[in-house]
């Protein structure tokens, strides 16, 4: 038994390009210093005796800078290359991280974290093209695992020791997270630098390719639409929840933490291996609806009485991970099915501005549901707009292509 599991994990593991695993590394190494973000608004509340409400308006800003930087990034890719854009943006995003930490005005804070997040996340529409770019179709869903693995175990890093940074000095969070972004920069620059690697992605030639966009590409918007609302949808497990599980089920800080956890822990342990099993079996958005459902039980679950919360939370946990496993890392590979060389950037900022967008918009609407409405009639509304998407993306699959719609 022993021998049959470690013979599973190397063939889950196994065929990988080392590139792609390089790449990985940059990522945990970047995730690793992720603590400005989760503390920023301790740090103006607590540090510097912002109001909660100027606190929430720099939050905001960020998540703005994000959309934009985003659309930039993707559009920059597929002008210079996504080598280029993620060294560019992990120096920049280092620098900006670094000089956010010296302000203290709130006026500069404001300008400076909008700044910061146009550079800082333009780099993921750059990281998803280069994962791409060094997969091959057959391996592509668990190359992405592997990132989303390395971004779990680097945010469950960050924000342990985020934690411990911030009871001793704010301002230190600043510096960690400043370094570990040049530190990833250094590494990529040693390992993919298309001087030191010559697997790197060169600049695309755009005078020799067709000119056709994401834009154009109306299944995909489809696609990124749906994405979404269900985005908005997921995000509650990380914001409206929390709070439930405190307020209604009187659950403990400290279990609840656990409960987030268990989630991120899952995820490292099972998702490669099950991904290997499921990789190629069925068409891309089968996958995805079929997680979606499960996230959508999930929802209805917190709606039962009469059951003892600790193993409610437990099992509705397991589902809101299966379900994550099962859809998140084939999205990714649906958008980057439909793409050209020349034309990834523009797919790739798509699919990040549609999450940025609904973790702006998610988390506030959940809560206005649930402060007007209930609790209940929250799990109950999200559940329905899960089934409904899942629905619709089994259409979308079935839905006949033209011309446009292919890339």
């Amino acid at each position: 038994m022993l021998t049959q599991t470690i013979s599973l994990y190397k063939s889950a593991y196994g065929g990988l390009s080392p590139n792609t695993w390089w790449l990985s590394l940059v990522m945990l190494i970047n995730r690793s210093g992720t603590m400005v973000v989760p503390f920023m608004t301790m740090y103006l509340t607590q540090q510097l005796g912002v109001s909660i409400s100027k606190a929430g308006f720099v939050m905001s800003l960020f998540g703005v800078g994000a959309i934009i930087g985003a659309v930039i990034g993707g559009k920059l890719t597929d002008r210079i290359g996504s080598y280029y854009i993620q060294i560019a943006t992990l120096i920049g995003g280092g620098i900006m991280f670094i000089i956010l930490g010296q302000m203290k005005s709130y006026t500069a804070i404001c300008v400076v974290t909008f700044l910061l997040a146009i550079i800082n996340e333009a780099f993921r529409p750059a990281n998803s093209v280069a994962i791409a770019h060094y997969s091959k179709d057959e391996n592509r869903t668990r190359s992405y695992s592997l990132n989303r693995l390395a971004i779990n175990l680097g945010w469950a890093v960050g924000g342990g020791l985020g934690g411990l940074v911030a009871s001793f000095n704010y301002e230190l969070l600043f510096w960690v997270d400043g370094i570990t972004n040049l530190s990833g920069a250094a590494l990529l620059y040693f390992v993919l630098a298309p001087s030191r690697n010559v697997a790197t992605q060169q600049k695309v030639n755009l005078k020799k390719v067709a000119g056709k966009t994401a834009y154009r590409d109306t299944n995909y918007l489809i696609f990124i639409f749906l994405l979404f609302l269900f985005a908005m949808c997921f995000f509650q497990l990380f914001t409206t929840i929390p709070v439930f599980y405190k307020e209604q089920f009187h659950l403990s800080v400290f279990f609840i933490g656990m409960i987030m956890a268990f989630n991120g822990l899952l995820i490292a342990v099972f998702e490669m291996i099950i991904i290997f099993k499921l990789e190629g079996k069925r068409p891309l958005l089968h996958f995805i609806s079929s997680g979606i459902v499960l996230i959508a039980f999930a929802y209805l679950m917190l709606t039962i009485p009469g059951v003892d919360k600790a193993l409610l939370v437990i099992i509705v946990m397991l589902l809101f991970t299966v379900g994550e496993i099962i859809s998140m890392p084939f999205m990714n590979s649906y958008f980057i099915a439909r793409t050209l060389p020349h034309n990834r950037g523009q797919y790739a900022a798509l699919f990040t501005v549609a999450w940025a967008s609904a973790q702006a918009i998610g988390p506030f609407a959940g809560a206005l549901i649930a402060e007007n409405f209930s609790y209940n009639v929250l799990w109950i509304v999200v559940a329905a707009v899960c089934f409904a998407i899942a629905i619709l993306y089994r259409l979308l699959h079935k839905r006949k292509e033209n011309l446009l719609d292919k890339k």
